[in-house]
């Protein structure tokens, strides 16, 4: 029998032959990831258990995105706790406050490879497995242990493959396809099992719409998102290695024709319509036509699942189509990194935001975390392209957060109110 491609990078990183559905593997990680919330606990671990070297100081990548610019005295406390770690270490990818988003900075400089271990210590890590990586969350404690002996055990998990057809309707995007995905399989479906996402439509999808869905597959509790690696992704990958002088030898890794998949769902594409994800629950999935109408008060545009540039461009399309934003709403927007900034600087993309009035943010979490930028107050409502919607996820707890694509999600802001964007 055939091995599924979680099953054969595990193997592969185990010093396995093969592994199956419910084995227990020792694997050794390639990438290990912190940012400013989760790195200080792991830190702190390191230096109760007294281990006072890391196993690679090149393996290790420690960024800033959740309070940056510091935003509280602790947020400044943990920023020297990891800037005096990256030099007691001499941790050689370290990026401060400048570069943005975890999840989109790393593939950006080169530290994501198809058929590879990526751990992070956050929840979205999932997003690397649009590169063909086995890429998963992990907690701060477990990331001590990672960071001392570079290896990890996983569970090998059951895998769910996802076979979607057809193409994508005009203003329906790849968000709204992994939230209908998520609404069919709900919250738990996926509980510590490896979503792989296939078929013709998947491989016509930009890397950017790819890494928004396996960004999302831990909204169904998947313990990753895969997608196998092609032309799209070896090109994108030996582009970010060579820009940041990285050197490293990579295999492309896909699931063999008779792996054997606990379910398969077959999704057409081409049948689909734009969707909001609803308060309180990101599987809480409805056609945009049915909750049309609401008054909402804030927009948010940006975060790890869709604040690329991409759907920037996307985004403003609708805006400037239409002629600007309703003026009784607030919208604010994030690029996903530096690099996704400037590109967005150069098309005039960011200009025209502040020309109709958004707010642009220096590229972080932002508004998605509920923390920094953006946060909604008692009975506000928002329409967010994060990942999350949970109450409190973007402010007060009595505050509705709807998920939605950018396309949507800028409709709205024309709207001043939900919307579906083919109604405008």
């Amino acid at each position: 029998m055939g091995m599924t491609m979680a099953e054969k990078i595990l193997a592969k990183a185990s010093g396995n032959k093969s592994v199956s559905p419910g084995d227990i593997v020792m694997a050794k990680i390639d990438t290990a990831m912190v940012h400013d919330i989760t790195g200080p606990l792991t830190v702190n671990t390191l230096k109760k258990e007294g281990i006072t070297k890391v196993w690679d100081n090149e393996k290790i990548v420690i960024l800033f995105d959740h309070q940056i610019p510091a935003d509280s005295i602790t947020a400044a406390e943990n920023h020297i706790l990891l800037r005096k770690f990256v030099k007691e270490q001499n941790i050689k990818y370290f990026y401060d406050i400048n570069e943005g988003v975890c999840h989109q900075v790393l593939p950006e400089k080169g530290h994501v490879l198809p058929g590879t271990v990526v751990v992070g210590a956050d929840s979205h890590t999932c997003t690397h497995g649009a590169f063909g990586a086995f890429a998963t969350g992990i907690g701060s404690t477990d990331m001590a242990a990672v960071f001392a002996t570079g290896e990890l055990w996983f569970k090998v998990p059951e895998t769910l493959y996802f076979n979607i057809t057809g193409d994508l309707q005009p203003y329906v995007m790849s968000k709204d396809l992994i939230l209908h995905i998520i609404g069919e399989v709900g919250f738990d479906g996926a509980t510590y099992k490896a979503a792989e996402f296939g078929g013709e439509t998947v491989k016509n999808l930009s890397i950017a719409s790819r890494m928004t869905m396996s960004n999302m597959a831990i909204e169904m509790g998947g313990k990753a998102g895969l997608i196998a690696p092609d032309e799209k992704t070896v090109n994108f990958v030996k582009e970010a290695m060579a820009k940041n002088n990285i050197n490293k030898e990579f295999e492309i890794i896909k699931s063999d024709e008779d792996a054997e998949y606990e379910e398969v769902y077959d999704i057409e594409a081409d049948k689909l319509e734009p969707v909001f994800a609803c308060p309180h629950a990101v599987d809480n999935v409805k056609q945009c036509r049915e909750v049309a109408g609401r008054p909402i008060d804030q927009v948010f545009i940006g975060s790890c699942t869709n604040g690329r540039l991409e759907d920037l461009r996307a985004a403003i399309e609708i805006i400037e189509k239409h002629g600007g934003i309703c003026e009784d709403i607030r919208v604010v927007v994030t690029p996903a990194s530096r690099e996704v900034m400037l590109k967005a600087m150069e098309e005039g993309i960011i200009q025209k935001f502040y020309k109709y009035g958004c707010v642009v943010t220096n590229p972080s979490c932002s508004a998605c975390m509920g923390a920094l930028y953006g946060i909604l107050g008692p009975g506000e409502v928002g329409v967010a392209t994060s990942n999350r919607n949970f109450k409190g996820r973007e402010g007060s707890l009595d505050s509705e957060v709807y998920l939605a694509s950018p396309i949507t999600a800028a409709a709205c802001a024309v709207k001043g109110e939900l919307i579906d964007p083919r109604d405008l």
